[in-house]
């Protein structure tokens, strides 16, 4: 049975989506039906919080910081930025009126997406081809005979190895458009 790249990257991705999607609605469903819709308008805050936490990995990357173990940094910065988004997409679930939130929430969601596909994608795929080309081998294929088996593989991990060009600057957008929405708040709060 072939067992695609699709199949076993890509959808897993999609549903982990899907889940981040899901439980957003189902958030965002429950504080309505209990009339705690005004919840939502402050989940931006710790969302925002869990979102900065989980840059420790990229600062930890970068060498910016020099403790923490990368493997457990990494998956705070998932779990985080998971949690973290929830929240964000709870808290717009309010009904912004303004476009600079929704900007920045579209960046957000972009971002995630993003990340998502470096983090559960990328190295999974990589490992994937890895075992077909070994299994090909075993079999006794030619390198010609296991290029055009993998050919649509290979097409599909080429486009996912690009997603740091689409990652950083949607990073950075991010992080304008939503410092941009913290200051606006900050502006035109009703400080009574």
């Amino acid at each position: 049975m072939n067992k695609s790249l699709f199949r076993l990257q890509v959808l897993p991705f999609l549903a982990q989506f899907i889940l981040l999607i899901g439980a957003t609605l189902v958030s965002d469903f429950i504080l309505h039906q209990f009339d705690l819709v005004w919840v939502g308008r402050y989940l931006g805050i710790p969302g925002t919080f869990f979102i900065l936490l989980s840059l420790f990995y990229s600062l930890r990357k970068r060498k910016v910081i020099r403790s923490g173990n990368p493997r457990v940094l990494l998956k705070m910065h998932e779990i985080f930025t998971w949690l973290g988004a929830l929240m964000v997409l709870v808290h717009a679930g309010v009904h912004f009126n303004a476009i600079l939130p929704w900007l920045a929430l579209g960046a957000m969601v972009i971002n995630v997406i993003s990340g998502m596909i470096g983090q559960y994608l990328l190295n999974r795929s990589k490992q994937h081809l890895k075992g077909r080309k070994a299994k090909y081998k075993m079999h006794g294929l030619s390198k010609t005979e296991t290029e055009k088996e993998l050919f649509w593989d290979a097409v599909t991990f080429d486009l996912m190895a690009k997603w740091r060009v689409v990652h950083f600057p949607i990073s950075y957008a991010f992080a304008v458009l939503g410092i941009g929405h913290i200051l606006s708040i900050f502006l035109f709060w009703g400080w009574k």
